[in-house]
């Protein structure tokens, strides 16, 4: 029997959906060249269609693909217009962009024809505001804004490496390469970007900030830029900020209940200080403009010092700081003392001074949220006395010191079930074996865990991130060995016995309910 009448058939209707994760499996040069297009992701397995499957040379670049991306494939026969379909899907971020690159292609030669205005231009890269504002070099910055955002994108790194411009955004914290530009447009996109932010134009020896909004999707997207020189030229980041996706409730962002009724109860407190740490990336904001949403806005004078404001609150006076005019945090926390405040947010507490004004005006009266840079909650009353802060001072002001990580969600239909034995269970054993009998009725260890699995509507297996965290709130007996022996393992091992829920555990109980994977469990 023919083995070719063993290859199932299958049909591509108009307009069928196929989401770019797919696509991204099988670059558009290499559909078009081997007639081979990707259809579905299914059981862990890449379903490619061909227009021939005779074909040995497309049936050797498949197999080339799909050892490179680590998956098994299965081939399905498709007519032509089936396989046409799937050619339309490519034409997203990368097919728009080529348009325009054509046209601006044949823009230049327009003007090299007649003088060669903007070939000149662009070679000393002094681009004119008129010239840079016509439409291919707009079209092109543009579409990649509106992908972005489309997207979820938190990023957008526009990247010179030499013969070509490397386009990334980062998607539920990491980066994937969506497109490359030819290196000739890299002024033109990175000046455009520079005009939207009334950055200098004819400086690029050292780096700049600015920030643009613009509609897309029928609502305002705020985006805040940062060129950066490097070896090939300006590098530029984008990062995105939508008020829909980030402004969330305390609620929402992924505490316990438990932790939830702590943090409630603890910015209801008239005066005193709530610190949140974490890396860079790990939605420390978030949470602080989360805890000002609940407070009551209208009663209370309520005072922002950030760098930059990332988003406006209702009701919150919000100040962003300039080094460069001498305006710090330190001295921007002085004057917000002269202006009669209640609740203060403090973007970063990043030196001495401002951690002993920080410290200063909790003890005076006001409310003071602030992010601060440790690993853990432990760890905030050792960074605090690094800095200057007398012990006795930190005792009394500090009332709750939060840590905070971002972990990927699972997909409700990509995920697998593992067993709770073996290695396993022993991993979980450990975590929990320190945490005293009397805390851990909300620990009941299921008989399986979850970790990603790929699937047609969810390639990676995860979507989104959620926030896992430790909430340590002060007691007298924190604050007894604050001021004997504030080491950060003595002051880990009395929260400890008081039920401190460190953030893997949180992790776990969120792998316990399917909502992460049980493999970032370990990555904390």
């Amino acid at each position: 029997m023919d083995s070719e009448r063993l290859i199932p058939t299958r049909e591509v209707p108009k307009n069928h959906q196929i989401p770019s994760e797919i696509l991204n499996y099988v670059s558009r040069n290499s559909a078009s060249h081997y007639q081979v297009v990707p259809l579905g992701l299914k059981d862990g397995v890449l379903e490619v269609g061909m227009l021939d499957p005779s074909n040995l040379e497309a049936r050797d670049a498949l197999q080339f693909i799909a050892s490179k991306i680590g998956l098994p494939f299965k081939i399905f026969q498709i007519d032509q217009a089936s396989y046409d379909n799937v050619l339309q899907a490519y034409e997203g971020l990368s097919g728009q962009v080529t348009k325009a690159l054509s046209d601006l292609d044949a823009e230049i030669e327009n003007e090299k024809a007649e003088g060669g205005r903007l070939g000149e231009a662009m070679k000393q890269a002094e681009i004119r505001p008129q010239i840079v504002e016509e439409a291919p070099v707009t079209k092109i910055v543009a579409v990649i804004l509106q992908h972005a955002v489309e997207g979820n994108a938190s990023d957008i790194h526009i990247e010179p490496v030499g013969d070509n411009v490397k386009v990334r955004f980062r998607v539920d914290g990491a980066l994937y390469t969506s497109l490359f530009l030819p290196a000739s447009v890299h002024d033109a996109v990175a000046a455009r970007i520079k005009i939207l932010t009334n950055m200098k134009l004819d400086e690029r020896r050292k780096p700049q900030d600015g920030r643009f909004s613009a509609k897309i999707g029928g609502r305002k997207i705020d985006f805040r830029v940062s060129t950066l020189p490097t070896y090939f030229g300006e590098k530029v980041v984008i990062r995105i900020l939508d008020p829909e996706r980030t402004l969330l409730t305390l609620k929402s962002v992924g505490m316990s209940e438990g932790d939830l009724a702590v943090v409630q109860k603890a910015i209801t407190r008239p005066y005193g200080m709530i610190l949140v740490t974490g890396p860079t990336g790990s939605g420390k904001t978030t949470t602080l403009y989360s805890m000002l949403r609940e407070l009551d806005r209208e009663k209370n004078n309520a005072v922002s010092l950030e760098d930059p404001i990332e988003y406006n609150i209702p009701g919150i006076n919000q100040s962003q700081v300039q080094p460069e005019i001498d305006y710090t945090f330190a001295n921007g926390l002085r004057s917000i003392l002269r202006q009669d405040p209640d609740i203060i947010m403090v973007g970063e507490i990043r030196d001495k001074e401002t951690a002993k004004l920080a410290v200063q005006a909790s003890l005076t009266g006001h409310l003071v949220l602030a992010t601060l840079h440790t690993n853990n909650t432990a760890g905030v009353i050792p960074r605090l006395i690094d800095m200057g802060v007398d012990s006795y001072l930190i005792a009394a002001t500090l009332i709750l010191a939060m840590a905070q990580r971002l972990v990927p969600t699972l997909c409700g239909d990509s995920r697998e079930e593992v067993p709770v034995e073996g290695s396993v269970k022993i991993m979980i054993e450990k975590q929990l074996a320190d945490i005293p009998e009397r805390f851990r009725h909300h620990l009941t260890v299921p008989d399986k865990v979850y970790r990603a699995k790929r699937s047609a509507t969810c390639p990676g297996g995860t979507k989104g991130r959620i926030g896992v965290f430790e909430v340590m709130e002060m007691n007298k007996e924190i604050e007894k060995v604050l001021l004997e022996n504030p080491a950060e393992s003595e002051v880990y091992r009395i929260a400890r016995e008081h039920g401190l829920t460190t953030m893997k555990d949180d992790a776990l109980l969120k792998a316990f309910q399917g909502i992460v994977p049980f493999e970032e469990v370990s990555k904390l």
